[in-house]
This record gives structure tokens, sequence and C-alpha cells, in this order.
């Protein structure tokens, strides 16, 4: 952020130009809260983590969580069935929205789309990390993880407005004010932003209002904080995923076209917030509380598009109603004390974490399951159908499950050599309980209440300054599946027991000076979920759901950030994930590669500020993503893809303001291609966006 601007006599406009500029400089972060370990430089840690800090996201314009970790060379952003819930496929395995933790703790964030303007930095962790964070409520996370930071108040006053807008016709505006006491003891900070209308794809229509508050205290031992937000979010007429029911991929339909429906709407709605305190026992003990809350609303009609035949591009269209609400709460307490004694320096974490959560939902698949006659390439409007297969009360929706989570975790890590070698040892004693409820009279149909060991070890070696070498093993567990409501399962609703993964991984990363790159190579096995026939031969008998394989991926990851000159900035990587399905029904896809995991993931930004202008800061970036299978046979696949976008940045002098201007065009050449084949009941495609105009207008005041 900005310093106060100087008065009027003593402003020096090319010393205000060059602050700015270098205001925008720190948009990757290597470091980040590392669970219950706290928050720690990448090099002290044995695992991959980084951080997208606030400059880039004001760079950048994104409009969800998604388009930030698209900076990411080991993510790729997919949808849920039928909506707009943001999907996060890291390390081959999915991240649900609802399982991004907020300040560190589950159960917080929205569960569908997050707009990122409140978020100081958005933090990826990736790999499993049962023990560092606990399990996910959501069953998700066994890849990697993210974690939002809430803006605070700095030591440096700030008063930010922005202006926005970004095609078809999408205006917003942003405002972000930060300020503490004269002896530094209260801070506040209070930021919010709105933005409304349709995108660049055709008759998709969005809007977006956030707000949130946050206020601090720092005492001499004593920190307390209080984060508050609100999010509201809806989508009309959202361009949905494509399941594909023919024997050959459809060609892409034109980058903006609509095949949705314009009675297809989602509205969101999300109060949440943590009170978090710390306490120094002494000058080496830290006693830590958080305690978090989120009430959650959703109602939508959800669309989706069968393609029968894909040349023609006739298809079967379909409507879900869905209500919901959601109710969480989250806990957790610890103790973090450091001891050093004989050059062996021990940093000891004890602690409990717990998560309540209630889900009450319902549905009315709209006219029945048959669906109604469209086409991919023209989809003409249709009524809305009437009332279909309902489950639940659509009025008023009772709880359909219930879950708990809790856990109590121990942790050393052992410094030898002046903390040169750093040995990680822990674990996590964790439980996860369930009920589910009939979506026909709220009454228990089932639960579990299981417990498990997650153990973690890891080893850092820094054999000279600024090279760190790691290595570590480490578990996901997940609460079990649901079975889908779906007329061919015999088993709906059905929840299976938690599972675990198991993940290898060894790297190195080094820093020198502005420039940060990390290596890493790594190994996880996940059981995973399909459905089988009933009576093999027999398919009127139906399928049965459950857990019956295993999914391994294994792959190197490369990322690099920093200054490669003088003005030139780069944000780059790289990842290859080799996926394979093993102990498949009876065998059939044994050896093949996972749905939705592409071969390899490349991407590159680059900044450079003008020498000959130095307030002008042109912009490209690269993404590149390799073939995906669509089915676990692997006869049909989504061909490797390119998008390229393109930028730049001006800074102006208003009086003794400076006044940041940004152009951004995403998917500068238009193209059309299927982003992504990862879905978890089918063969599923959703398509890239299309070419998408952004500027923006910020101003220091």
């Amino acid at each position: 952020m900005l310093g106060a601007p100087a008065t009027a006599a003593e402003a020096d406009p090319a010393e205000i130009v060059v602050t700015a500029q270098k205001a925008n400089e720190t948009q990757v972060i290597r470091a980040g809260r590392v669970g219950i370990l706290g928050d720690k430089p990448a090099g002290d840690v044995p695992f991959s983590i980084k951080s997208y800090g606030e400059a880039l996201i004001l760079n950048q314009q994104p409009q969800t969580l998604g388009q930030v970790l698209e900076n990411d060379p080991s993510v790729r952003t997919t949808y849920g069935f039928g909506n707009a819930a943001e999907q996060f496929v890291i390390r081959g395995f999915t991240l649900f929205g609802d399982d991004v933790g907020f300040d560190g703790l589950y159960g917080l964030a929205p569960r569908q789309l997050i707009a990122p303007e409140l978020y100081e930095q958005v933090q990826v962790l990736n790999g499993a990390s049962a023990f560092l964070n606990g399990a996910a409520p959501g069953g998700s996370g066994i890849g990697g993880s993210v974690n939002l930071v809430p803006k605070r108040a700095g030591d440096t006053p700030l008063t930010r407005v922005t202006a926005n807008y970004s095609s078809g016709a999408h205006f917003g505006g942003s405002f972000d004010v930060g300020r503490r006491s004269a002896d530094g003891m209260f801070g506040v900070r209070i930021n919010g932003a709105g933005r409304s209308g349709d995108v660049a794809i055709d008759d998709e229509f969005r809007s977006a209002y956030v707000i949130g508050g946050a206020f601090d205290v720092r005492g001499e031992r004593a920190r307390v904080s209080l984060d508050l937000a609100f999010q509201q979010v809806k989508v009309r007429q959202l361009r949905p995923k494509v399941t594909v029911a023919t024997a050959t991929i459809p060609a892409v339909p034109a980058a903006d076209a609509n095949y949705g429906q314009p009675w297809t709407y989602s509205t969101l709605r999300d109060v949440f917030g943590v009170v978090r305190g710390e306490y120094d026992l002494a000058d080496n003990a830290l006693l830590y509380a958080a305690f978090g809350a989120r009430d959650g609303s959703e109602d939508g009609i959800y669309g989706g598009i069968t393609v029968t035949d894909a040349v023609t591009g006739a298809a079967a269209g379909s409507a879900l109603f869905v209500p919901r609400t959601d109710n969480n709460e989250t806990a957790q307490a610890g103790l973090r004390v450091k001891l050093k004694a004989g050059g062996i320096s021990h940093e000891v974490n004890i602690g409990a974490s717990k998560i309540w959560q209630v889900n009450r939902n319902a549905y009315d698949f709209l006219g029945g399951f048959a669906g109604f006659a469209t086409n991919l390439y023209n989809a003409a409007p249709v009524p809305l159908p009437g009332t279909g297969f309902v489950g639940g009360n659509l009025d008023e929706p009772f709880a359909i499950q219930r879950t708990r989570l809790g856990s109590v975790f121990v942790s050393d890590t052992i410094g030898a050599f002046d903390d040169r070698v750093l040995l990680t040892a822990g674990m996590r004693l964790q439980t996860i309980g369930i009920d589910s409820y009939s979506y026909a009279d709220g009454s228990l149909t089932g639960g579990y209440d299981e417990s498990a060991v997650t153990p973690v070890i890891g080893l850092v070696i820094k054999p000279v300054a600024g090279v760190s070498l790691f290595a570590n093993r480490i578990e996901g567990l997940a609460q079990g599946p649901t079975a889908p409501v779906d007329p061919t399962i015999v088993n709906p609703g059905e929840v299976f027991a938690p599972y675990r993964s198991t993940q290898y991984e060894v790297g190195g990363k080094v820093s020198f000076g502005r420039f940060n790159a990390s290596l890493a190579a790594f190994q996880t096995e996940q059981p995973s979920a399909f459905a089988v026939p009933v009576a093999p031969g027999n398919l009127a008998a139906g399928q049965r759901f459950g857990v019956f394989g295993t999914q391994r991926n294994r792959g190197l990851e490369l990322s690099l950030d920093g200054e490669l000159g003088a003005g030139l900035r780069v944000i780059a990587g790289g990842s290859i994930n080799d996926a394979k399905l093993r102990n498949t029904a009876g065998g059939a896809n044994d050896g093949n590669r996972a749905i939705g995991v592409p071969d390899y993931l490349l991407n590159a930004n680059l900044e450079w500020d003008l020498p000959f202008l130095p307030a002008l800061t042109l912009t490209g970036r690269g993404v590149h993503t390799g073939k995906q299978q669509v089915n676990a046979a692997n006869t049909l696949a989504i061909p490797s893809w390119t998008r390229f976008d393109v930028g730049a940045r001006y800074v102006a002098i208003i009086g003794d303001m400076p006044l940041t201007l940004r152009f951004n065009v995403d998917n500068v050449a238009n193209r059309r291609f299927w982003a992504s084949s990862f879905d978890s009941f089918g063969a599923a495609l959703l398509q890239g966006a299309p070419r998408t105009f952004k500027l923006s207008a910020s101003i220091m005041l």
C-alpha cells in the first residue's frame, strides 16, 4: 500500500510515480499460514506454499477466487453440477469452495463463489494437509488447500477508491480505508465492493456486493482481532457445463455463446466472521484461540445440458430447483512454545479444534428426469418445467446433514546447526461425525462417528543461505462421499465413512534477493468412489455407488516469481501430473488416466516497467493446459489449449495523489476451447471464457 501523499508544497511527482509502481510489485509472497504451525516463510517449512497478494488482485481485476488462482501452475478451476460453484483442481484432486479456509479456519468462507476484493492474501498450500489444517468438512482438499487472509489495518494510513468495468456491460467500484491510532494500539479497516451487469458471455448476468470490517488491538502482550464480512452474489442465465452422452466430443460453440436457459439463476448470501486472540505467556510462549461462524443461504434454479448428437448439437436440457441454508461454527485453541538449549531448538505446538455444521436443503428436479429438448448450438428458450421429482420441504428445508469434526494435535519442530536443519514431527487425532436425514420426512437415516490419527514428518535442510531442501510424508483425511441423487443409483444419499490418502514429497526452494523458485516432486494415493452395476448384465437393476477404487497421482511442479531484471517481473511455472486409476470396476479401467487431470500445466505472467516511460507498465500472460480425459475408459478426451492475456497499467498524478489506470484483455484472441473435463459424476465439459475487456482506475486519497 502507499504512504500518505505529500503536501502540495513538497510533493515530487516522479517520486510519487515510483512509489506507486513499487506498491504494485509485491504480487507473490513466499510465505503463508502453514496450518497449526502458524505464519512461516516458505523456506522454513517442508511444504509447498505461496501467497498471492492484494496488489495482484487489484491489477488483474479478478471477479472470482478462481480467476486469482489462474496464476498458479498447479491449479485449474471448474464448476459444480449445473451452477456456478467454483471447484479447484490442485495436483489432480478437487478442492470444493466449501473447503476454502478463512483466516486459517474451515467452514467460514462462502461456499460456491468467493469475491476476492475482501482479502489481503490468497494462500495456496500444495499437497495434503490433514495434520496442518485438519480434515476439510466438505470432503475435499487432498491435493491442496487455499486460505483467505482478511485485510487488516497497516501502520500506514490507507484510503483508496476504485472504479471498474468489464465487458459486456459489467460496472462496479470499491473502497478501502485503514487507520491505526497514534500509538499503533487500535486498528480498523473497512473495505467493500459492488459490481453488476452482463459479462462477456451472451446474456449471462452477475452481481456481487461485499463489505468487510477488521478491528484489532495490539497490546504489550495481548492481541485481539475481529473480522466480519458480508457477501451477496447473484448469477442469472449461467452458461452451464456440458454433459457428453456421445461417442465423440462435440465441437466447441462460439466463444461467447450461451446455451443456458433464461430462467436459471443462483442467489447466494453469506454473513461470516471470526474473533481471534493471542497472549504472550512469556517471550517464548504464545497462547491463542479463535472462534468463527457463518450463516449462509442460497437458492437457485440450475440448468444442465446433455449432448446426445455431437454433430447437430441436439441435447436434453434439465432443471433443478434447490433452496439451502448453512449454519457453521468453528473453534480452535493452542499453545506454541519455543525452546533452545545445547544448540538445539524446539518449537512445540499443542492444541485442539472443533467444527459444527448444519446443512438444510431440498430439491425439485423440475419436469422430472426426462428433461426437455434443446441444442448446444442453438439453445432456444423453453418454458420453465413444472414440479417434478421432489425431495425435502421446498418452503422450509429441514436438516439433511449434521457434521461434527474435532481434533487434538501435537507437534515439535527440532532445529539444529542454527536452524539450518529443521525436523518437524507431529500427529493429529481427528474425529468425524456425520448424521444424515431423510429427504422424505427429516428422520435420521444413518451416520457414523469415526476417528483417525494423521501423522506428519517433514525435513528441511538449508545448505547455504537462500537455498532450502525439503521432504515430507503427510496424510489427507476426508469425509466420505455421498451417493448422488440419481434415478439409476439404488442408494442415493448414502454417506460413506472417511478415507485417508498418503502423500510423499521432496523438493527444493531458492530465494535470492527479489527472485524465488521452487521445485517439488510428489506422489499421492486416494480412495475413489464410483457406481457399479447391482446385477451385471441387467441395467434395469440399477447401480450402487460406493468407495471401490484408488487414484494415484505423481507429478512435478516448478514455480518462479520475482524480478528478472530492472523493471521486468515474472510469475511463472509448470507442472506435470501422471494421474492413474487403480482397482476400477472389474479392472476395466486399471491404469487409465484420471478424468479431468491435465497431463501438464504451464503459466507465465510478465510485467515490464518501460525504462523510457516509468509510469507505464505492460503486462502479458499465457496459460496452457494439457490434454484431459473425459471418461474413465479414456475413449474421449479434450485437446490441450492455450490462452493469452495482455494489459497495461499507468500511474498518473492528480494533484499530489497517484491515480492508477489499468486495462486488461483476457483471452485476447477470443479462442473457443473446452477448458476442463473434471467432474465428480460423469463426462462434463466446461467451456473457457471469451475475450473479456477489463478497465479500472484507483486513486489514493
